[in-house]
């Protein structure tokens, strides 16, 4: 059974930086996107940014510039680099993993981590 682990999230002053991880135990087989999302309250949760296994990324047009995204394939972490944090960011950040093989297409979600921005 696989399992999403994320870590790495909490209070910081508007103009700081965080670094989330997400790691995933167990077996994960073929083609993969690591993704990750936000939901503020009252609102939908949405893409943040997302990875696929040859390192092509996505990025919300909000976060660009300000946030990147990567994975260590060998681990099946992936990692969101967060700078220039605005209270707009405040947020739950979900880990989310994708995988096709075989034709199966399963996803995964971690529990979320609370980032909270302060002005």
């Amino acid at each position: 059974q696989v399992q999403l682990v994320e870590s790495g999230g909490g209070l910081v002053q508007d103009g700081g930086s965080l670094r989330l991880s997400c790691a995933a135990s167990g077996s994960i087989f073929g083609f993969t996107v690591m993704g990750w999302y936000r939901q503020a309250p009252g609102k939908q949760r949405e893409l943040v940014a997302s990875i696929s296994t040859g390192g092509t990324t996505d990025y919300a047009d909000a976060v660009k510039g300000r946030f990147t995204i990567s994975r260590d394939n060998s681990k099946n972490t992936s990692y969101l680099q967060m700078n220039s944090l605005k209270p707009e960011d405040t947020a739950v950040y979900y880990c989310n993993i994708r995988s096709l093989s075989r034709g199966i297409l399963n996803t995964y979600w971690g529990q979320g981590t609370q980032v909270t921005v302060s002005s």
